[in-house]
């Protein structure tokens, strides 16, 4: 039987996500991010595609690298203007009962204190679906709105987010005993004070000495997500998360992701498998393989090129208005360049030298992940072979046009996997936890958070090591 395979909606509560110039389409839908409905129906509809969880990333800034300024950013409508994603997910819990949430939200701009309750109530309020992706900042502009000149240097802003994940920790594993809330009618006794406990943080970076304010929620530790790619990401990945999200434009790239996570998931002193990789992807699938390469062409026609060198630009760090879309790229001075580069011209079996119109039309439609083009059976056989060949756990898809592309997948893609075996036919009961990892609802022991627990020495201990740390 083959291996199954894990779909992960990814959305943003914003226009056209990573698909610039695709809002222009007549069926895209994703103007409609302010209004509830439009996420209320994606989660039914993600919930009858028996999706793992609809992924929701998040920025604080602009991407004002490509000119030097938000203009061309705010023209191209390029994840501006964006809204908040954690108040969508109370509504699209009440409409689903398996679907869960992965939401996005940076350690270097709010304490973890009371980020540690807005968690705890996401959780209890959807029955313990809720994920947090810990991300730790890359856009200069969001540390500048937030009265910074710039970011923390980029393994400061991890080791600072090492005590962000210890602080939160102690909160939500250390702080409430399971039985603590006892609702004791005849003793007028709520919550048994002996069984809830300060956390006596004082580190370098905040001090928390008080209790958590919120009471043990299904799973306490909401299901971490994370999507390091550097060094310094993959050991915090490895020593934090329970799904990880990755990009590759190839297999033998994303192969060699995959092997190096598991070996650092090991070294953490976890499980190689205690995490699920998903790897970023956009399929675009009819009924016919021939339907499916008009779609895509017809989608093409509709991309941005302006948009998605903002995009291109403010993930490399480069200013590519600076250059002429028919620029080799070996004239662009950037070793951040060079490797994308090398790395994508992989995909092309001529050798040519890409230029600056080529990363254009490569990030055009879903952002930097590679793309799938075919009818259902096809998607499915390409799929099925990259978990095969790279021994990813699934995909984080994202889309061309909303709700259209996941609409397809669920329509064209979702049958065939089922019908080959190699996709769930109903969900598993339980939390979010149970149904990615089927070991429980709580923090399995061997995760460093688990040492933060009532009873746990660490919990007791306010100058203990951060969370991963030995």
């Amino acid at each position: 039987m083959p291996r199954h395979v894990r779909l992960n909606a990814f959305d943003m509560n914003c226009v056209a996500h990573q698909s610039p110039g695709l809002w222009r389409h007549p069926d895209d839908q994703s103007w409609r991010y302010k209004d509830l409905r439009y996420w209320t129906d994606l989660a039914r509809l993600l919930e009858r595609g028996r999706f793992d969880g609809l992924f929701v990333a998040d920025v604080l800034g602009t991407y004002d690298v490509y000119g030097g300024s938000h203009e061309a950013a705010v023209r191209q409508g390029a994840q501006i203007p964006v809204s908040d994603p954690l108040l969508l997910v109370s509504a699209m819990a009440l409409v689903t009962e398996h679907l869960g949430f992965g939401i996005t939200a940076g350690t270097g701009f709010e304490h973890p204190y009371p980020f540690a309750r807005r968690l705890s109530t996401l959780d209890h309020l959807t029955g313990g679906r809720i994920g947090w992706n810990v991300v730790t900042g890359y856009l200069p502009s969001a540390a500048r709105n937030m009265g910074q000149e710039d970011q923390l240097r980029h393994d400061d802003r991890y080791d600072h987010a090492d005590e962000y994940m210890e602080v939160l920790y102690k909160l939500w594993e250390g702080s409430w005993e399971d039985d603590a809330v006892v609702r004791d009618r005849e003793r007028g006794v709520f919550t048994d004070p002996a069984k809830v406990h300060p956390v006596g943080h004082r580190g370098t970076h905040f001090t928390v000495l008080g209790i958590h304010l919120a009471e043990p929620s299904p799973q306490r530790t909401p299901v971490i997500f994370q999507a390091g790619a550097s060094p310094r990401g993959v050991r915090f990945a490895a020593e934090n998360a329970e799904a990880i999200f990755v990009g590759a434009p190839t297999r033998a790239i994303l192969r060699d992701t995959v092997a190096r996570i598991r070996k650092e998931l090991v070294r953490a002193g976890r499980d190689p498998y205690a995490a699920r990789i998903y790897t970023l992807m956009t399929v675009i699938t009819a009924e016919t393989s021939e339907a499916a390469h008009a779609k895509h062409r017809e989608y093409q026609s509709y991309a941005s090129d302006e948009g998605a060198l903002v995009f291109m630009s403010g993930w490399m760090g480069v200013d590519l208005s600076r250059y002429d879309l028919d620029e080799p790229i070996g004239n662009v001075e950037s070793n951040a360049i060079h490797s994308f580069v090398s790395a994508f011209q992989q995909t092309t079996e001529d050798g040519r030298e890409w230029t600056v119109r080529d990363i254009a039309a490569w990030g055009g439609i879903g952002g930097a992940g590679p793309r799938i083009v075919g009818s259902g059976a096809e998607v499915a056989d390409e799929l099925l072979s990259w978990v095969e060949d790279t021994d990813v756990d699934g995909f984080n898809l994202a889309y061309a046009i909303t709700p259209g592309t996941f609409e397809d997948v669920v329509t064209h893609v979702v049958p065939e996997l089922v019908r080959r075996g190699a996709y769930p036919a109903a969900y598993e009961p339980g939390t979010l936890r149970h149904k990615l990892l089927g070991r429980g609802d709580r923090l399995p022991d061997e995760h460093p958070g688990s040492r933060y627990r009532v009873g746990a020495a660490a919990a007791r201990t306010p100058s203990a090591a951060p969370a991963g740390r030995p």
